[in-house]
């Protein structure tokens, strides 16, 4: 009796494992058909829109003996430089240092060498002691100096004055005025238009395509979005004269046009096939 009852139980409990084993199993077996059973679509959307901000980036360099005297010399430019950017209606929110460094400048001084035994009896050369002269080869380097350069990243969002910016930027002190480009202020709104378009795109692709090949689509299981960075159309490298900067030596700056920059947004929207 008793083993009749053990083995009942037993018995049970297989039973229940193997519906548990088989409700799992099919569950899975399920997923793995609706995750497989799908088809994705991509669309793009491009927008071009003409930039509202010119971005100037420029540095000031001074040399002294002292890391304080070189120091305090940029300072000084440093402060005459953003008076006049703010005398040009430009906001404190728009002026930002973006490095600052100091640098020893270092020279090379010649060692003194041992005069050779038999020229010690001879008269020695002027500058020189009696028992050394100048090695030639054997230099020692030393600081001679302290460079230090602070740079800056300015926003005009009033584009007719960059060529006044630009060559005030020069005579208030600035030694290098290295890279002018434009860009949009709300790249967000130029972004979304951009995503409209390239959900809109997808969307009418799946349509097409569905009707092709006699398939029924379900509801989205996936979405993926991509670019949405503007992509700057003109770059001026100021520093350079053939870039169409002027080279920044003086002389009245050249017009710069600020042209159209392109948002490129890319989605892929993945459905269940029916």
């Amino acid at each position: 009796m008793k083993n009749y009852k053990y083995l009942v139980w037993a018995g049970t409990a297989a039973l229940v494992m193997l519906t548990v084993f088989l409700v799992v199993t099919t569950k899975q077996i399920k997923n793995t058909a609706t995750t497989t059973n799908t088809i994705s679509f991509t669309g793009e959307g491009k927008v071009f829109a003409v930039p509202d901000i010119a971005a100037i980036s420029f540095s000031i360099l001074t040399e002294a003996i002292t890391s304080k005297k070189a120091q305090d010399d940029n300072s000084v430019k440093s402060k005459k430089v953003v008076d006049f950017l703010k005398s040009q209606g430009i906001e404190d929110k728009d002026i930002k240092t973006s490095g600052y460094n100091v640098y020893p400048q270092y020279g090379n001084y010649p060692r003194p060498c041992p005069l050779p035994a038999q020229e010690m009896m001879m008269e020695p050369p002027s500058g020189t002691t009696p028992s050394s002269y100048p090695c030639i080869i054997d230099n020692i380097q030393k600081i001679s100096g302290y460079q230090v350069n602070q740079s800056f990243e300015v926003k005009i969002r009033d584009l007719e004055k960059i060529s006044a910016v630009l060559d005030g930027l020069v005579t208030a002190g600035a030694n290098q005025v290295n890279h002018l480009g434009f860009k949009i202020d709300d790249e967000e709104k130029i972004k979304e238009q951009a995503r409209e378009m390239a959900i809109k795109n997808a969307k009418e692709r799946a349509s097409t395509l569905k009707k092709q090949i006699g398939i029924r689509l379900g509801k989205i299981v996936n979405y993926y979005e991509g670019g949405g960075y503007p992509m700057y159309m003109k770059a001026y490298d100021l520093a350079r004269p053939e870039s169409g900067g002027g080279g920044m030596g003086g002389g009245p700056v050249p017009a710069i046009p600020a042209g159209e920059n392109e948002v490129v947004v890319t989605v892929t929207i993945t459905y269940q096939i029916k």
